[in-house]
């Protein structure tokens, strides 16, 4: 067994620890990163959707890695599922960046609001909602460093939900955008409606050693091979891993964290790419393993000191789990209503949509009673590029399976005639006591240690509020002229999007962490990752995760100055 000695231990390598990383090698100190996954660089990542959406290449193989979920049916009763046997994957990016390579870089920051719930608009029965110990403004400077140091492009546009902002625009101009975004403007104008650019995570120009945006269209799922998406990886790691003082080790699975007796952790276990136990010493520990994984390694990590798992003796460890509720709904912008000009322009291929609407991210209506109450985010987007996807769904007609000539006509038609708008709804995934995780009993991974069981109870208040905003955005597409408008909004969660599990304030005996993300009851460690969130907003969380971390590195950098 190697043993390697350090000052900075961090596990992970996403949102929420490459700005750790990248903060504490630029400072002068010692860093090593344990991330599970392996090491794909740009030249690696491709657009082969049978590869890399359909055969999921870039995502542990579920045999060996997988997951045990628990839902409720129809009849109220909890039913596991495992993973293996075709439930929700819970993996998103098993790699060095972790799934910021993944995403498709919708980057809304939260706004004053979101951070003090319960004070604007009260409790709401059966969700554990609190205030974050920690306001906007705390905040505020770090989502301003995000833009600067991942690289957000857009374009500042008044609008009743627009959050303070201490700098006036973006560091980059906005990406180029559809015929199609002017069309959904003018149809939300019509119905008093406001609509804005959505700031994105992808440079319009090169940033240093990044290319800009050449528009493939290909975003959500699949890497960038340009660097232009604001990756973990392309953004921060790249430029330290030279570094003399920067060590990131990939295929590097974390099973333990071994404590001294006294409130401390003293090394990091760990299994290397052959499947041999090594450990890291070090000062200090940063955990940033997605929510899920994060509570996981912490309840596994149980010794005396921690018989429920580390930093887990008020039990709190894996409680309030959030995935992101909402919905999504979609209409067919046939050609044939549009004139010609008007269809050149929507035939456009690669450029953005780019438009999202917060009209109602608080509203006022008579069916939740007399009180404003917390609403969300409407976003405007094409359907995803991936034309097997597009194909497969062509031998439907309705419950009617289609074969032969009418299934190619379908096919031409479909592809030909028109363009797939789409919209995707974010609104609060509301804690409970049915969202959390646990350890499996009985099931193990391919190194034998426990799978987490994640139960997945949602709140029927998360529904409700997804269908109101449903109901809107379909508005906007009725106006636009598109047919066959379809949505749904289930309690299903968006396990690309989690977070929680290890709620940070300032009562160590209902939190994990206290509002530095410092454990409680670990003096040496800091969880970084989306665990930390007592509530994730109405939007996707990636950009908080990143504000909080790099704001975390700084409270790192003070700790090991004292």
């Amino acid at each position: 067994m190697a043993n390697l000695d350090t000052e900075i231990c961090i596990v992970g390598s996403g949102a929420g620890a490459s700005p750790i990383a990248f903060e504490l090698v630029k400072a002068g100190f010692n860093v090593i990163l344990l991330e599970k996954g392996p090491w794909i660089t740009t030249a690696q990542f491709n657009k082969d959707e049978m590869a890399v959406t359909r055969k999921q290449s870039l995502r542990p193989s579920v045999e060996e890695e997988f997951h045990i979920t628990v839902r409720q049916n129809a009849k109220g009763e909890w039913i596991e599922k495992s993973t293996k046997d075709g439930g929700t994957s819970l993996w998103n990016g098993n790699m060095v960046g972790g799934s910021s390579n993944l995403m498709s870089g919708f980057f809304h920051r939260m706004k004053p609001n979101d951070f003090k719930v319960v004070s604007s608009y009260g409790k709401i029965d059966g969700a554990n909602l609190v205030d974050w110990p920690i306001a906007y403004d705390e905040m505020e400077p770090y989502y301003a460093k995000v833009e600067e140091e991942i690289g957000v492009s857009g374009k500042i546009v008044p609008h009743k939900a627009l959050e303070p902002r201490s700098t006036p625009t973006f560091p980059h101009p906005p990406l180029a955008e559809n015929h199609v975004a002017q069309l959904i403007d003018e149809a939300a104008h019509k119905l008093s409606i406001s609509t804005f650019p959505v700031p994105r995570a992808i440079l319009s120009q090169p940033k240093e050693e990044r290319k800009s945006c050449y528009y493939s269209n290909y975003c959500g799922s699949y890497g960038c091979s340009s660097d232009a998406k604001g990756s973990g990886r392309a953004a921060l790691l790249n430029s330290i891993a030279s570094e003399k003082n920067c060590t990131i080790i990939p295929h590097a699975k974390v099973y333990h964290l071994q404590t001294n007796g006294q409130g401390k952790i003293i090394s990091a276990h760990y299994y290397d790419k052959n499947g041999e136990k090594q450990l890291i010493t070090a000062k200090i520990f940063v955990v940033a393993a997605q929510a899920v994984e994060t509570s996981r390694l912490l309840l596994m990590s149980k010794n005396a000191d921690f018989p429920n798992g580390l930093a887990n003796n008020n039990g709190q460890v894996g409680k309030n789990l959030l995935f992101s509720a909402g919905g999504v709904g979609s209409c067919y912008l046939n050609y044939s209503n549009f004139d010609d000009t008007t269809v050149e322009k929507l035939k456009q291929q690669g450029v953005f949509v780019n438009r999202a609407t917060q009209e109602w991210y608080e509203f006022k209506d008579e069916r939740f009673g007399n009180s404003i109450i917390k609403g969300g985010t409407i976003d405007f987007l094409w359907e995803h590029s991936n034309p097997v996807a597009k194909a497969v769904k062509q031998k439907w007609e309705g419950s009617r399976f289609v074969f032969g000539s009418e299934l190619k006509s379908r096919i031409h038609n479909y592809f030909t005639a028109g363009r797939k708008l789409k919209f995707e709804i974010f609104v609060d995934w509301l804690p409970t006591d049915n969202c959390f995780v646990t350890l499996a009993e009985n099931e193990f991974d391919k190194w034998g240690d426990p799978v987490a069981k994640v139960w997945m109870g949602n709140h029927a208040h998360d529904v409700a509020v997804g269908t109101y905003l449903a109901e809107k955005a379909a508005k906007i597409f009725e106006e636009l002229g598109g047919s066959d408008i379809t949505w749904s909004v289930t309690g299903a969660p968006s396990t690309n999007l989690m977070a929680g599990g290890c709620r940070f304030g300032t009562n160590p005996s209902i939190t994990v962490l206290n509002t530095d993300c410092r454990a409680h009851e670990v003096e040496n460690l800091y969880i970084t990752d989306g665990s930390f969130m007592p509530t994730g907003g109405s939007v996707t969380y990636t950009w908080t995760i990143y504000a909080n971390a790099f704001r975390i590195a700084d409270k790192i950098k003070a700790h090991l100055l004292t």
